[in-house]
């Protein structure tokens, strides 16, 4: 069941160093130029790591006053924005993106608290911008996103004919907009096995474990092989995200846990499966975004509007890593495992046969029940 390493053009190695790089610089609090796919050049920084000598700087570098970009579910949280944002002509990059520029300027205090829903405070009386923008906007979002920070950034414009002497004279990494649109399904529909191992398991000991990497180094899924599955028959097949707090913690906030072992349980008494261990924690927004969410749930606000306020969609996952490490096994037909309608389409949509939905339900309980009630009142689950 190896899978052949294919070969990583110089091209996307160069494009996926640069937005990996550009992640890393993120996260550390640093700029990076944008040069966005619409022609404009932007100075970026995370808004989280957003203080006044920070903001300073961007002044400093761009010779004038910074924005701050969000996304329109956190606007909307924020009580600044009365409705999504549709997107511009047919740029989806348009979609869902809001500037907010102060006559007064930005101030930190400010910044923290329209990206931050778990920051005090108020900032009603701001008037964003709520028109469409071009695609540079919406590409730092979705930087920021990848770096698994808040979906909130700091932008200032540069002119793009400056752009290079600009990011040379401040030692800035420069990141193409066109690159980090392209990212992540690059990285997904690429992986590869990197190795495999026996794992026996307290509840299925005949268990193999096959670890999946992209060629660019990036995120790391893992196939969980029970038995001696039949690619010529539908395999029994879950999909499941990563849970550190259910999977690890055996949290009551949710069902993963529970879910996680069950699935393993129920394979190993059929024979033989798979289940796809997805990097995926908190539906694909990060530990970190996670907790912020729970620290909203615990206010009372539920797991669908918490993950919107925070300023992600309801459910940020792509389940087309998990199409390709099923094709790379020689799985092409699955029985799976879910109570998640977007599991079915999205695997028939990245050419995975899906025979037959098999329930997979498992008892609430007092601390989880509600969460369940709103991932089949809102989200659509089959509970």
């Amino acid at each position: 069941m190896s899978l052949a390493a294919e070969p990583i053009s110089p091209l996307m190695r160069t494009a996926s160093r640069s937005v990996q790089r550009a992640v890393s610089e993120l996260r550390r609090g640093d700029l990076v130029m944008l040069q966005g796919g619409d022609g404009r050049a932007l100075l970026v920084r995370a808004a989280e790591m957003t203080d006044a000598p920070a903001l300073a700087l961007v002044r400093q570098i761009a010779g004038g006053e910074p924005a701050l970009v969000l996304t329109d579910k956190r606007a909307i949280a924020a009580g600044i924005l009365a409705q999504a944002v549709e997107p511009a002509h047919a740029d989806p990059m348009g979609a869902g993106t809001v500037v907010v520029a102060p006559a007064q300027g930005l101030t930190p205090d400010l910044v923290r608290v329209l990206a931050d829903p778990t920051r005090p405070g108020s900032a009603q009386a701001v008037q964003p911008a709520v028109r469409p923008f071009p695609s540079a906007e919406g590409e730092a979002l979705l930087l920021v996103k990848l770096a698994r920070l808040l979906p909130a950034v700091i932008v200032a414009e540069v002119a793009a004919d400056r752009a290079d002497e600009v990011a040379g004279r401040n030692d800035l990494l420069t990141v193409r907009g066109a690159d980090v649109q392209a990212y992540q399904a690059a990285g997904e529909s690429t992986l590869r096995q990197v190795v495999e191992a026996s794992v026996p398991l307290a509840d299925a000991e005949n268990t193999r474990l096959i670890a999946f990497r992209a060629p660019d180094g990036g995120v790391e899924h893992l196939a969980i092989l029970i038995g001696t599955p039949d690619p010529a028959q539908p395999v029994l097949t879950r999909l499941h995200s990563e849970c550190f707090t259910g999977d690890l913690l055996g949290s009551l906030r949710c069902d993963c846990g529970a879910q996680l072992r069950g699935a393993i349980r129920e394979i190993a008494a059929q024979g033989s499966g798979v289940v796809l261990y997805l990097a995926q924690e908190g539906r694909n927004i990060g530990l970190m975004n996670k907790l912020r969410a729970y620290r909203l749930q615990d206010a009372g606000v539920d797991t669908v509007d918490a993950n919107l306020m925070v300023g992600f969609e309801a459910d940020e996952r792509t389940y087309l890593p998990a199409a390709t490490m099923l094709k790379a096994l020689g799985f092409n037909a699955v029985r799976l495992m879910t109570n998640n309608p977007d599991k079915l389409a999205q695997l028939a949509r990245w050419g995975v046969q899906v025979v037959d939905r098999v329930p997979h339900i498992f008892p609430a309980n007092g601390h989880n029940i509600a969460y369940l009630r709103t991932k089949a009142e809102k989200a659509g689950h089959l509970l």
